[in-house]
């Protein structure tokens, strides 16, 4: 596995259950490269304005930054798209996210009530 796309409400279920992002994501995905859409980012900021403790600054620094797919405007069309193309899971929290992925053959990988990450689907 090369990459995992961040989606907003995992990085915020991930920063909420104090995993620590390398060595939660070395036990499902080993060491990948953490890709992050600009519409994510901008989610995140928004979010920022009235929500503390994101770590927004050690996300931005681990992760490479993508432009956001033409012609589509809804982030999780792109996310889906996206780990379609590639075979990259998303982290993601979202129910109806997760639902898309497994429908397109996308994995996904989710913060888990351990606290832990859990691979889903297949890659």
């Amino acid at each position: 596995m090369s990459g995992v796309l961040i989606d907003a409400c995992g990085w915020v279920a991930l920063v909420d259950a104090r995993l620590n992002l390398d060595s939660a994501m070395l036990e499902v995905a080993g060491s990948p490269n953490y890709i992050l859409l600009n519409s994510v980012n901008k989610e995140l900021h928004e979010l920022s304005k009235t929500r503390g403790g994101l770590l927004l600054e050690l996300l931005s620094s681990r992760c490479e930054m993508r432009e956001d797919v033409v012609g589509m405007n809804h982030t999780d069309d792109m996310l889906v798209d996206i780990s379609k193309t590639n075979g990259w899971p998303v982290l993601t929290v979202d129910r109806r996210l997760k639902e898309r992925l497994v429908s397109v053959g996308a994995s996904y990988i989710e913060v888990t009530s351990g606290p832990a990450l859990r691979l889903v689907g297949s890659i």
